[in-house]
């Protein structure tokens, strides 16, 4: 599992000192895109918290041991749609990720594939792929609900987020005679119903620097990831982060960023994570602003968005039934270290400062 990291690392680093002027050449939209089969039916199934319960049957004894992230699996799902009516459908299912796929997880990330007519009338209609991001292994429960929290989160801050829809998912493995295992997990929107959301397209083309992101969209996701301590992403390989181009955009400098994947956070604090080597940070609960730099106005500027949000912020924690009290106290605490930074001047902004030059500095970015 470290190497894995050391070589992602590398190639991290080696992407900042590539990444810059080039990518003003790029044409930001991609030839073949087209709008997915989601675009024509109305998606209802993020527009509630409420849990959602679920039953997946497939052979998950050859899913687990393959963990392939090309080979689709056929399986049922089932939801009761009240006490006594259920709905069955048969989907396909497959492996999604990098490392959790291959690295971490017993029970992998997955990717759940519906017949578009077949889901019509149903909590999935309009829904071809949904990522699902279960339980990883046993006893990593609390990581996932912990994880879905951050993605409320940023929610709070933005629509120009993923929406989440949390799970109770019970498994039946199909090739073997066990009890069922119920867990927790969290649907993610689809990357199609983000872009129609926004009226926006996917930018595809590798090699983007920050510097092409609007500068408030930027700062928002780069101060989002110092709040909750995530070192684990990058504008140039797009790794953790997608980048849109709104429809209506002027210029290349005005594309959009939305951020995902925050198991490698600080507030998640799992005890897999582990931050970049060539980050000067030990643990990922020492926060580093991985972005360019501001000036100190447009830094308070910035983080008085967040201020504002405080209270919403700790009420998401805070009414969230499903977590124990143990953990939200912790999620609290870590947050408690950002926000009392801002009440000290000095202190939070001269930290994204001295971060941000160094960023700066490894990454090539400084305007010549």
């Amino acid at each position: 599992m470290p190497d894995l990291k050391k070589k992602f690392s590398l190639l991290i680093c080696i992407t900042f000192l590539l990444a810059g002027p080039a990518f003003s050449q790029i044409d930001t939209i991609a030839k073949d895109f087209t709008l997915a089969d989601t675009q024509d039916v109305k998606v209802t199934l993020f527009d509630t918290d409420d849990l959602f319960e679920i039953t997946l049957r497939f052979d998950i004894s050859y899913y687990k041991r393959k963990k392939s992230d090309v080979e689709y699996l056929d399986a049922v799902l089932t939801y009761f749609i009240n006490e006594t009516d259920s709905v069955s459908k048969n989907i396909k299912v497959r492996a999604r990720g990098n490392i959790r796929r291959t690295g971490i997880c017993d029970f992998p990330p997955l990717m759940l594939n519906f017949k578009m007519k077949d889901s019509e009338g149903t909590e999935f209609a309009g829904i071809n792929k949904l990522k699902i991001v279960p339980y990883c292994k046993v006893g990593f429960e609390e990581l996932i609900l912990k994880e879905y929290l951050v993605y409320k989160l940023f929610n709070v801050l933005t629509d120009l987020s993923f929406r989440v829809r949390l799970f109770k998912i019970t498994y039946i493995n199909t090739s073997k005679e066990k009890k069922p295992l119920t867990q927790f997990g969290f649907a993610i929107e689809p990357k199609e119903l983000l872009e129609k959301r926004i009226n926006s397209k996917e930018i595809t083309a590798k090699g983007a620097s920050q510097r092409s992101i609007k500068p408030e969209i930027l700062d928002r996701v780069a101060i989002f990831n110092y709040m909750i301590g995530n070192p684990d992403w990058s504008v140039p390989i797009q790794h953790n982060v997608l980048l849109l181009s709104p429809s209506q955009a002027a210029s290349a400098s005005e594309n959009l960023a939305v951020p995902f994947d925050f198991d490698y956070s600080g507030l998640v604090n799992a005890e897999y994570a582990i931050p970049f080597e060539s980050l000067p940070i030990k643990t990922v609960r020492d926060r580093f602003y991985m972005a360019v730099c501001r000036d100190e106005t447009a830094f308070m500027n910035a983080l008085s968005q967040f201020s504002a949000k405080k209270n919403d912020f700790y009420k998401v924690i805070n009414d969230f039934p499903y977590l124990n009290a143990r953990s939200k106290k912790e999620m609290i605490s870590y947050l408690d270290g950002f926000f009392n930074g801002i009440g000290q001047r000095n202190s939070i902004v001269k930290k994204m400062l001295d971060d941000c030059r160094w960023f700066e500095d490894q990454a090539n970015l400084k305007i010549r």
